[in-house]
């Protein structure tokens, strides 16, 4: 006696498979997905470097103000910075290109 496959019994299987096909497939690919956490995690790395130039930009730039402030006086440093920005020469200069 032959039996055969009825719509219905094949139907559940089918559904449940493109349901199991869609968790797994939103687990890599979605919003919280396992791409998506290396791209974050890429990201925030770049980010802490980034960070970290800063702060060492920082760090350079406060130094220098203290060095230009009223409490310490660096000289040198002023008359850098006076020759940089205005464009002071002395007359018994050369300024070479």
């Amino acid at each position: 006696m032959a039996r055969s496959v009825s719509l219905t019994g094949l139907f559940l299987p089918v559904v449940l498979l493109f349901i199991g096909a869609y968790f797994t497939f939103t687990a890599v690919q979605g919003n919280y997905g396992l791409f998506q956490r290396i791209q974050i995690s890429a990201e925030a790395d770049r980010l802490e470097l980034q960070l970290a130039a800063l702060q060492s930009e920082v760090a350079r730039m406060e130094i220098l103000t203290r060095r230009l402030s009223d409490d310490y006086l660096d000289l040198d440093l002023l008359d850098e910075q006076v020759r940089d920005v205005l464009g002071y020469v002395r007359s018994d200069e050369i300024i070479l290109p």
